[in-house]
């Protein structure tokens, strides 16, 4: 009898770890790339920057404890005056939490007119998700997207959105975590950076569990997203991709794939430019069409197909600063820091919202 009680207990075990294993699938699997051996390349110096925008910076919170990758710079962060790496991680950075290509910002994996607002971070059904920085909750209920209270049916399923206590150029900030199993807080709650607001979950429009993080100004608003890329330190030592690529006529290309391959190693990053429907918004100062976070610092190799021919180059990805490049059709490749922004900035005057355009 004790044979068998110990027998059944063991099963028991195995078909909860298999569970397990299931319910932390991301929506969609990394797809390796075997990059050959490169040639040495040249270091590109970063050159220095114009005059910045105005700030107002937040109090810096607490570090993520990390175990599988070099601790997260402290926020905010910014080694140029135009950056703003106000935000820490959602999911606790000891966990690989960052998103896949086709779940990135800008992405149209739903179909050519429906682009990614935010980025999703796969993680296990239940993790706790934490609030980015401190700030006020303004909607912890269903119904965000549609910006209808209670409404089972919306994309977003269960979803927080927090104002904070800092703004970018005097203008005020948002963050949104959608898809969550529970919600922990109520709206006007007070939170600080790290606190848990809710669970992981699969609520709403989803392949499995993950959240759905943005960055909004200066409304709460659909159409006032930004990448969470260029907002989120990124981790200690690693640094951030960004571009701009064009044709001859100066136009952003849209939806083509960019290959982002280290000097000596095997693996090569996939990211795709902005697709465009009015949704997606380009950083004031760099005025990217893509943006790719957690490189470590080091030589990459960047390619991509244009009218049928595959055009690279070499960077450096440099600890703690974004590395920008722009692409322009006849005119090649160049590593110049884009021209600032006038100081009285305002967004582009954008669509009605989702609700407004439903009337």
């Amino acid at each position: 009898m004790r044979l068998k009680r110990l027998f059944a207990l063991g099963l028991i075990l195995v078909l909860a770890a298999c569970s397990n294993r299931e319910e932390i699938a991301a929506p969609t699997a990394w797809i390796p790339f075997d990059a050959p051996s490169q040639p040495e390349a040249p270091t590109l110096a970063a050159e220095p920057t114009p005059q910045p925008f105005r700030f107002s910076l937040p109090t810096p919170g607490a570090e993520p404890i990390t175990n599988w990758r070099p601790p997260l710079y402290p926020v905010p962060w910014a080694v140029s005056p135009f950056d703003h790496f106000y935000f820490a991680r959602p999911i606790a950075a000891d966990q690989t939490n960052w998103p896949i290509a086709d779940y990135r910002y800008g992405g149209t994996f739903f179909g050519r007119n429906i682009v990614h607002t935010g980025v999703d971070i796969p993680a296990p059904k239940g993790t706790p998700i934490m609030a980015a920085a401190a700030g006020t909750v303004v909607w912890a209920d269903w119904g965000l997207f549609l910006e209808i209270p209670g409404d089972w049916t919306d994309p977003y399923g269960m979803a927080v959105a927090i104002r904070h206590d800092f703004g970018y150029n005097d203008q005020q900030l948002y963050t949104i975590y959608a898809h969550m199993s529970q919600i922990n807080v109520i709206k006007s709650q007070r939170v600080e950076a790290g606190d848990v607001i809710g669970l992981v979950g699969t609520t709403g429009a989803t392949t499995g569990p993950h959240v759905h993080f943005e960055a909004r100004f200066p409304n709460n608003a659909f159409f006032y997203t930004y990448n969470p890329e260029l907002w989120i330190a990124p981790p200690q030592g690693w640094g951030v991709l960004v571009g701009r690529i064009m044709n001859r006529k100066g136009e952003l290309m849209e939806r083509m794939e960019i290959l982002v391959a280290p000097q000596r190693a095997s693996r090569t990053y996939t990211v795709r430019t902005y697709g465009k429907d009015g949704a997606t918004n380009a950083d004031p100062y760099y005025r990217e069409n893509f943006a790719l976070g957690d490189l470590p610092a080091g030589i990459y190799k960047v390619s991509f197909r244009f009218d049928d021919k595959r055009v690279e180059t070499w960077l450096e990805i440099f600890p703690g600063q974004v590395t920008y490049f722009t692409y322009k059709e006849n005119v090649g490749f160049t590593v110049a820091p884009p021209p600032a922004p006038t100081a009285d900035f305002v967004p582009q005057i954008l669509p009605p919202t989702p609700t407004q355009t439903a009337k």
